[in-house]
């Protein structure tokens, strides 16, 4: 009797400290979920020569990286991450029409971007008749001006 008396204490004591130990183990994960969590937003924008974003030949590109803070190659990444938050990541919005002329020639520039935007997957282009209506279209957004 002496010996099941002992064993169910000595089994009470081990489950007492591994609850005590998930216990804690929560607490600090709660604690270090509060700072540590954001909506990744990280995208690949390119400038292209050709009539399709599948393809283009890319001229230039660079990653993007908005969250946790704003960064990658791009060369304004905080003003290029502010007018995408500005158009909610609709990269459509950031294009206007122009009043200004650009010439008639046909040298098709097509632009895009690709990646994850506060944690939705982003896969848009567009294509214009040349590099002059495409600056045009910008509206001198920093986004694609690299």
């Amino acid at each position: 009797m002496r010996y099941i008396v002992h064993t169910l204490g000595a089994t009470a004591s081990a489950a007492a400290l591994v609850l005590s130990g998930l216990a804690a183990g929560t607490a600090q994960a709660d604690a270090a979920g509060d700072t540590g969590l954001y909506t990744p937003s990280a995208l690949v924008l390119t400038v292209g020569r050709g009539e399709a974003a599948e393809t283009a030949t890319v001229e230039r590109a660079v990653t993007l990286n908005c969250a946790p803070t704003p960064g990658g190659t791009h060369p304004s990444a905080r003003s290029a991450c502010a007018e995408i938050t500005t158009v909610n990541g609709e990269f459509a919005r950031l294009t206007h029409t122009s009043d200004r002329p650009c010439t008639l020639e046909w040298d098709p520039v097509t632009i895009t971007a690709a990646g994850v935007w506060e944690g939705k997957r982003v896969d848009w282009s567009a294509t214009y008749g040349n590099s002059c209506e495409m600056r045009e279209s910008m509206n001198g957004s920093t986004v694609f001006a690299f």
